[in-house]
């Protein structure tokens, strides 16, 4: 059975688990759903009911770090796991408190007992700490950490780019250029149509 990906492409989980995949070459079967409309076998399979999920032969992965480490696990071509303990500690910081500050950014009237302006800067506070980390990369080579990160820093910029572009972080924001100029990211970013049940077998990357 070749491993099932359930994802949809604008989002920042689904992403991350697309880019280990990519890299490793493992090949899953890409559903790509739209999240208004999920379809039952996703939703007979997701726990959460959230992308992206793996479906293997013998396990369903429905966290999108689960889905980096089980692909790279299979195929680390460029030794993304091989990377310090630090990089764990960055990885929890961007989906804990900054995630958090940016949906109550991006998002802010779902939350209208926060402060988009308050949260906005507390997201900025891990951004700084970031830009201060990196160099080229977060550590001396790309790792999980850099594409862990990534896409959440692509969506906390995309909330308003001119206001994102005018920040001290000279560092991050050339990092950030470097991730969304990438082939790597290109090739994950492929347009594919809506899934359907009766639909043939799409083979990704």
């Amino acid at each position: 059975m070749i491993p099932i990906l359930y994802s949809f492409r604008r989002c920042p989980y689904a992403m991350r688990a697309r880019l280990a995949i990519s890299v490793s070459g493992q090949p899953v079967e890409l559903r790509e759903i739209v999240l208004r409309e999920k379809p039952q076998s996703f939703l007979a399979t997701s726990p959460s009911a959230t992308v992206p999920c793996l479906q293997t032969k013998t396990d369903v992965l429905d966290e999108s770090l689960d889905i980096m480490k089980w692909s790279l696990a299979h195929h680390d071509p460029e030794r993304w796991l091989d990377m310090p303990d630090a990089g764990h500690a960055w990885i929890a910081r961007a989906d804990g408190p900054f995630k958090s500050a940016l949906d109550r950014t991006k998002y802010a009237t779902r939350y209208p007992e926060h402060d988009p302006a308050e949260q906005r800067d507390k997201a900025a506070e891990f951004l700084t700490d970031l830009d201060q980390q990196i160099d080229a990369w977060i550590f001396e080579r790309p790792t999980l950490a850099d594409f862990a990160i990534f896409p959440f820093v692509r969506q906390f910029a995309f909330i308003d780019k001119p206001w994102f572009d005018t920040q001290p972080w000279p560092n991050l924001q050339k990092w950030l250029d470097t991730h969304l100029n990438s082939a790597l990211f290109s090739r994950i970013m492929h347009k594919y149509p809506q899934w359907h049940e009766t639909d043939p077998q799409t083979l990704f990357p």
